[in-house]
């Protein structure tokens, strides 16, 4: 037996497409304990706040010593019949020095744009969160290592890169100054388009899935009843919490059976998250 909710959506705003890409690390995944590591180094950090500032040569240096690393333990694909290249065959020194000019012009709109520059004790917190939550302790340990286990060097070249990132996600996602306007629009197309059928009409991207409850098979796609429409199967606990957080979209999230409680055909409030501006109806339950 299968459950089926068919839903359409429409994101009335698409900020960013974000593609994740994960490298393939020859280590195990058992973590033994950085802390000790983490202690001396928050401990020297204190003496090397007020340390000249790295130039820019030194960031790229840096950078180059950090992706040898990360080069080193990337596993080179059977199936090649070519040998495994130098980094400098696949990251010349010119997409070095942009990764590095990326996060230092992201620090700086930290700081005009939001007046929260980084501080030294965030990037310390940065460097203890991730020690504490990387699966790959060997290669980080590799990493520190390579930076000479220099306190200063390691939060300014590997925990800055990440902790500007994520904070000017985070602040940039939900900064009306540059929202306001569209999400204002969104608004007044969903006032404007209130059926199923008006959806395919506003300036948003229209999509359609069929979600599929079944314990029995594997999570992933699978094919749908209807030309594109893409199918999602769902295991019983995924399948549990989707449509909860469906029922929350509608405002409709009580005790009892989430499913019972959405009705179909109606549109949902407009719903927001980092990264769209979007609207939801569910099609057909069954």
């Amino acid at each position: 037996m299968k459950d089926r909710v068919r839903t359409a959506s429409a994101a009335l705003l698409f900020l960013v497409c974000v593609v994740t890409l994960t490298s393939a690390f020859n280590l195990p995944n058992r973590s033994p304990d950085l802390s000790p590591r983490l202690a001396s180094l928050s401990r020297a950090a204190k003496s090397a706040q007020q340390r000249t500032r790295l130039t820019l040569a030194d960031r790229v240096a840096y950078q180059r010593v950090i992706e040898e690393v990360y080069w080193r333990h990337r596993i080179w694909p059977k199936e090649r019949p070519d040998p495994k290249p130098a980094l400098d065959e696949v990251m010349p020194s010119a997409q070095l020095e942009k990764k590095v000019a990326d996060y230092l012009r992201k620090s700086q709109a930290l700081e005009n744009y939001w007046q929260r520059p980084i501080t030294p004790d965030q990037l310390q917190a940065e460097m203890r969160r991730i020690a504490s939550h990387t699966k790959q302790p060997g290669v980080l340990r590799e990493i520190f290592a390579a930076l000479g286990n220099d306190p200063f060097v390691i939060a300014e070249c590997l925990a800055r890169p990440i902790l500007a990132e994520r904070l000017l996600t985070e602040l940039y996602a939900h900064d009306q100054r540059f929202h306001g306007e569209l999400k204002r629009r969104a608004e007044a197309e969903l006032r404007t388009h209130r059926s199923l059928k008006d959806m395919k009409q506003t300036s948003g991207m229209y999509t359609e899935a069929e979600w599929i409850k079944s314990d029995s098979a594997e999570t992933g796609s699978a094919s749908a009843d209807t030309k594109n429409i893409e199918a999602v199967k769902m295991n019983g606990s995924e399948w549990q919490e989707r449509v909860e957080k469906l029922a929350g979209e509608f405002g409709s999230a009580k005790e009892g059976d989430p499913l019972g409680q959405i009705k179909t055909g109606v549109l949902s409030p407009l719903q927001e998250d980092e990264g769209h501006y979007y609207a939801v109806a569910v099609m057909k339950k069954g």
